[in-house]
């Protein structure tokens, strides 16, 4: 049965001589998430666990505390197994979180709970708490800092030659696109338009398959790669000026593309 939270209490005042305090963070945030339309959120998505989670069964760990400790996770940056320890261990957190000297819920308990709020839910969450703090005169509501979850994708190893390799393909690409925004008017050599992806692409192709023979091997390949990508970076030099006398939303978008590669280019 899910219930909202465990019995108030306040561990500092039943520990004599105890003069604990929360830091000015954590009292922000402690009255922050005092909110009722935070909590109803919360509760909402973890009532779905299961058909009648809200009214049979054993007592469930309080929405309350899995709300803080959610909170406090991101918040020092732990695993849910180092939240779990760290609430257990401080009586600070453990009246942050509402355990007070109750058991603290397991981390793979904690783990399944959060699995349980849903992408709207949390979006809905952070609007609501960021117009708290804007109220609250915390921020002016300009940015807000949010965690974010590395997930795998299909990309090859970013190795040195498949980097160059990349930087002359975009350039190549865009100044196929520059050619067809400047046009016949301007007196520009067809050779300034050049790509050089396939000879780039040839070339860490080859890099790669002599790497296994030592750098001896893959100076000669290498060398005509770097070759390649300072000859797309001089042909950049000279569009850029072109471009830049253009004065159109286009330009000025290719521009600013080049710019960031030639400098990176640069460094070959």
């Amino acid at each position: 049965m899910l219930i909202n939270k465990h019995e108030a209490d306040n561990i500092f005042r039943r520990v004599p001589g105890l003069t604990i305090k929360m830091n000015p963070e954590l009292l922000a945030i402690d009255e922050m998430l005092d909110d009722d339309e935070l909590f109803g959120m919360m509760r909402n998505d973890l009532a779905r666990r299961y058909p009648q989670t809200e009214s049979r069964g054993r007592k469930l760990t309080p929405v309350e505390v899995i709300l803080r400790m959610l909170a406090v996770k991101p918040l020092y940056d732990f695993s849910y197994e180092q939240t779990e320890q760290h609430v257990c261990d401080s009586l600070v957190l453990r009246q942050f979180c509402r355990v007070y000297f109750q058991a603290a819920p397991d981390h793979t308990t904690l783990c399944r709970w959060a699995q349980l709020i849903q992408p709207a839910t949390l979006a809905a969450f952070n609007e609501r708490v960021l117009a708290l703090a804007v109220a609250h005169k915390l921020t002016h509501g300009r940015k807000l800092r949010m965690d974010a979850m590395v997930v795998e994708t299909n990309i090859h190893y970013p190795s040195d030659s498949s980097l160059l390799a990349d930087g002359v393909r975009v350039l190549g690409r865009n100044l196929r696109r520059a050619k067809a925004l400047i046009g016949q008017g301007v007196d520009v050599s067809k050779a300034v338009f050049r790509n050089r992806t396939r000879s780039a692409k040839r070339a860490a192709r080859e890099v790669g398959r002599l790497s296994r023979f030592g750098r001896a091997k893959t100076l000669p390949a290498y060398t005509r790669l770097v070759q390649t990508a300072r000859a797309t970076v001089r042909q950049v030099q000279q569009v850029l000026p072109v471009l830049q006398a253009q004065e159109t939303a286009a330009a000025e978008r290719l521009v600013q593309t080049f710019q960031t590669f030639y400098h990176a280019s640069n460094r070959c």
